[in-house]
């Protein structure tokens, strides 16, 4: 086991000592909700640890054992003591490994298989644009790029927190936990767009283009300078006699800037509509609830619970969509008729 790991462990203990005290203190009788966190947190660093002591107690064993090989008398011995210590020491570190993994991470690979499959039954290209993978496992962050017919419209509403309650592998008291994802979906802006230039939009300025003089100095208004009145972006052009080269010139460098300040207010906004996709986290925000223990997935927008996690989780998300779908024609329709949101 790696150094770092066993650091991560070391500070568990550290913990559960600031756990003991804290639960020590005779104002804790007064703050029952602080008490049962504390109190549920200190049985789960105490398996933890529990284990992380186990494992240690098992390396002493092992490094015995191996001693004892030099030993003709002990070496049958110590070969089965050092097998059954390593074959111990295996599972544990498995199971303390699987103890680090934020609980959120795992979720998270499941969420993209979970998509992953949908996007595949629809026949949609999906494209792995960045991932951030945990230490231990599972995912801190994964971006996709998804193309298909009707794909937005589907999946923009998955944007939002999504809860998953379960019992990890390691849980020995069939305790039940909850953690939570976020997901932000938006479309994709067209980047081949050209920019239009409204003549309405501009002013468009002659002037004599200044040079060095002699035969060959500039003796008509040929330099064009071209504003665009709704952002103020200017654009000017004289290195050519030719008024009409000069102002074409003039019209492609205006339309370079005002892409480039589209493009930049473009991200400003995605940023802003991703942060507010991905919301607070806190139990307002989430949209949908995946319930392992019951089978049981709830989409709480629409009041929407089927008990089939399993078909869900492999990529069955049409009977979470649709009636999401049937929701918003029927919001869209009441706006239509005048009676506003159903």
């Amino acid at each position: 086991m790696e150094d770092s790991v066993r650091q991560q462990f070391e500070r568990v203990a550290m913990r559960l000592a600031e756990l003991d005290e804290a639960l020590a203190d005779g104002r804790m009788a007064n703050d029952l909700k602080r008490l049962r966190e504390l109190t549920r947190e200190h049985a789960q660093a105490s398996a933890v640890l529990s284990r992380y002591r186990a494992y240690q107690q098992r390396e002493r064993d092992s490094a015995q054992a191996r001693e004892w090989l030099a030993d003709p008398e002990l070496a049958a011995m110590a070969k089965e003591e050092l097998a059954a210590a390593e074959t111990e020491m295996a599972r544990l570190e498995a199971q303390l490994r699987a103890d680090l993994i934020p609980r959120d991470a795992l979720f998270a690979g499941d969420l993209l298989r979970m998509y992953q499959r949908y996007c595949e039954q629809r026949g949609w290209q999906v494209e792995l644009v960045s991932d951030s993978p945990s230490d231990l496992g599972g995912y801190k962050e994964v971006v996709l790029r998804i193309e298909g017919d009707g794909a937005y419209g589907r999946l923009r509403f998955e944007s939002g927190g999504h809860r998953v309650q379960r019992v990890p592998a390691t849980e020995s008291q069939g305790r039940v936990h909850t953690s939570a994802c976020t997901v932000a979906v938006m479309p994709e802006p067209d980047e081949a767009a050209e920019v239009t230039l409204d003549p309405a939009d501009l002013r468009i300025d002659t002037f004599r283009a200044s040079g060095a003089g002699g035969q060959h100095v500039n003796k008509t208004d040929s330099a064009i300078r071209i504003t665009h009145l709704p952002t103020g972006l200017v654009a000017e052009c004289q290195d050519d006699r030719s008024q009409h080269r000069n102002k074409a010139r003039a019209m492609q460098v205006l339309a370079a800037r005002l892409r480039d300040q589209q493009q930049r207010e473009r991200s400003a906004l995605e940023a802003a509509t991703r942060k507010g996709l991905i919301g607070s986290g806190d139990r307002s925000d989430r949209i949908r609830t995946y319930n392992f223990p019951q089978g049981r997935v709830s989409d709480h927008r629409v009041n929407l619970t089927l008990y089939k996690l399993g078909s869900v989780m492999d990529g069955d998300l049409d009977s979470v969509i649709e009636p999401l779908l049937a929701a918003r024609a029927d919001q869209q329709l009441a706006l239509l008729e005048g009676r506003g949101p159903a």
